[in-house]
């Protein structure tokens, strides 16, 4: 049987979320799961494949990754749950076909950037979003290798303020290496004068305008959803959600509390 899972990540704590040698990642963690619980024997031997990799200290709300297995009734959130750590925890299930492929399979991708919101003019950030839209060379968004194909399609990209809050989604098929971070420090500098639309429109035209720009930090990022043409059939898991809510409430709570003792410690009082 092939089972897909929905997972959540708090990506502060590691080195993204690809497997690599000697740091710890999402995926490392999750294979370690899936062996201990007899799930899987290998990813190679289970067919794995991911919907995208997130970089180090980005968050997922629904990352997609799917397996095949000869144990789906330990295939579950709760029993995989058990053997993650709590910054990883699986929420959902459903039973794909064989040949679904997490990532080849997926139509769109949507990322959701926050960050402070009180010094940017959100008009002009959702003025020169819409130059974004549609089909553009994003080379100089991203970070490549030179062999791979820049050339990407946006669908959407929504701005708004919440609070001292400025939240960004954008949603398209495919993105390349930091692009998501990329448009945000472009949008955000828009947003605080100091580059313009024009200077915008030349970014998207690399082959006669160059210019390296830094992505917007890690911690504000997340991949909030992947979407399919075929209509899955997701089983979640109640306990599962309830249990990661209690824990990140306790997350939260922290880091109130620390963000009241710095508050103190630079008042001088």
């Amino acid at each position: 049987m092939r089972v897909a899972l929905k997972l959540a990540y708090i990506g502060t704590e590691f080195h993204g979320s690809q497997i690599q040698p000697n740091v710890e990642t999402v995926e490392g963690e999750l294979f370690k799961a899936l062996r201990n619980l007899g799930i899987i024997e290998s990813p190679k031997s289970a067919n794995y494949t991911c919907a995208g990799r997130t970089d180090a200290g980005v968050h997922a709300l629904e990352q997609i990754v799917a397996f095949d297995t000869d144990k789906p009734n330990l295939a579950i959130p709760r029993a995989i749950n058990s053997e993650l750590p709590p910054t990883i925890w699986a929420w959902a299930h459903a039973e794909v076909p064989l040949d679904f492929d997490a990532r080849r399979d997926a139509v769109s991708r949507h990322y959701r950037y926050v960050m402070s919101g009180e010094e940017y003019n959100i008009s002009r950030i959702r003025e020169a979003s819409k130059l974004l839209i549609g089909t553009h060379d994003f080379e100089n968004f991203s970070r490549t290798d030179g062999e791979k194909s820049t050339i990407r399609t946006l669908e959407r990209i929504n701005a708004r303020v919440d609070g001292e809050l400025t939240k960004i989604d954008v949603v398209g098929h495919s993105f390349l290496w930091n692009m998501v971070r990329k448009i945000v420090t472009a949008l955000s500098m828009i947003g605080k004068g100091v580059r313009d639309n024009d200077w915008l429109l030349q970014m998207l035209n690399p082959d006669i305008y160059e210019e390296g720009i830094e992505p917007a930090p890690a911690y504000g990022l997340t991949l909030m959803k992947v979407n399919y043409k075929e209509n899955l059939r997701w089983v979640d898991d109640n306990y599962s959600i309830r249990r990661a809510g209690e824990q990140n409430q306790k997350r939260i709570l922290s880091h109130r509390v620390m963000a009241e003792v710095l508050e103190e410690l630079i008042s001088h009082e």
